[in-house]
């Protein structure tokens, strides 16, 4: 007997999303601080292992920066960062190296395949997926601050060009493409280059339906302090407000640099869902109501205008 009038009313409603972005390709990115735990890790690839099983086209993009932090504070490498970003010495990079193509990609693969998922792991490196160049010292306001200063990043990597052959062609056998955060110069040189940025060029050059930004909060909150404070929907003139009153710092900046590239570049949507909560990512996808944020370049009224 049915417990109650309508046991399958849930997978009709997902049915219809479903329907709607299969063949699609999403571009996930997620942080550390959400893979750093095994049951959070655990619950993040059983979500992805649903949307591969919907032949939906996934690209995981992984961070790592608590990873990092604490390989680098048991080597006693100094740790410096300004507005969310991440100042790398050669040292810094040594580290990056074991933790990004290492330890934390290593965990996420072998989660992915326990749950039957076809994972492969890339780098920007591999087949010249992403080339870089060195980043030169750039002007920026820091956290809190209202005057720009000069920094010299290090061996930060800005993007000068994405060949995404390697992952159409694991697309399209149906495996699912897992991307460290390391980028590759003309000169073999390596880059650390912040993963929120990869992400943003590679949903571009994919031609991805939407991007995805896993965090350890809800998504975006007009009071940092307080999860019931989430913003369901929002634009990128709306985004601008939140910044000029100073609701967004840290490392949402470079989060939210990267969702205004993506959208720029033809992404239908960006998403910043919790990577914590339950299925929230399932419940992005496949529900009216969603569970994070959502953002599109300008109000739908707007667009049907």
């Amino acid at each position: 007997m049915p417990l109650s009038p309508n046991p399958y009313a849930a997978l009709k409603e997902a049915s219809q999303f479903v329907r709607l972005w299969r063949g699609k390709t999403f571009l996930i990115k997620v942080g550390g601080e959400v893979i750093a735990e095994p049951k959070m890790r655990k619950a993040l690839c059983e979500q992805i292992a649903l949307l591969w099983s919907f032949s939906i086209r996934v690209v995981l993009v992984h961070g790592g920066g608590p990873e990092l932090d604490a390989v680098c504070r048991a080597m006693d490498i100094p740790i410096q960062k300004v507005a969310g970003r991440r100042v790398t010495t050669p040292e810094v990079l040594d580290a990056a190296k074991m933790v990004f193509a290492g330890q934390v990609h290593m965990d996420l693969l072998a989660e992915l395949q326990a749950n039957g998922v076809p994972a492969v792991g890339l780098s920007g490196v591999d087949a010249g997926l992403i080339k870089a160049s060195k980043r030169p010292p750039v002007s920026v306001v820091p956290d809190g601050a209202t005057e720009p200063v000069l920094v010299d990043f290090g061996l930060v990597g800005d993007i000068d060009s994405v060949d995404p052959r390697v992952l159409t062609h694991l697309l399209e056998g149906g495996f699912v493409p897992v991307v460290a955060p390391l980028s590759g110069g003309t000169d073999g040189a390596i880059y650390n280059t912040n993963a929120d940025t990869i992400a943003a060029s590679l949903a571009s050059a994919l031609a991805a339906e939407k991007i995805f930004f896993l965090l350890s909060v809800p998504g975006l909150l007009k009071d940092v302090n307080k999860s019931s404070s989430l913003i369901p929907h929002a634009t990128l003139d709306e985004l601008a407000v939140l910044e000029r009153e100073g609701a967004i710092s840290g490392g949402m900046r470079p989060k939210l640099t990267a969702v205004r590239a993506a959208l720029a570049s033809g992404v239908a949507s960006a998403h910043i869902v919790s990577g914590l909560l339950p299925d929230a990512l399932l419940a992005e996808v496949f529900t009216n109501e969603g569970s994070g944020t959502m953002i599109i370049p300008t109000p739908v009224a707007a667009v049907a205008g």
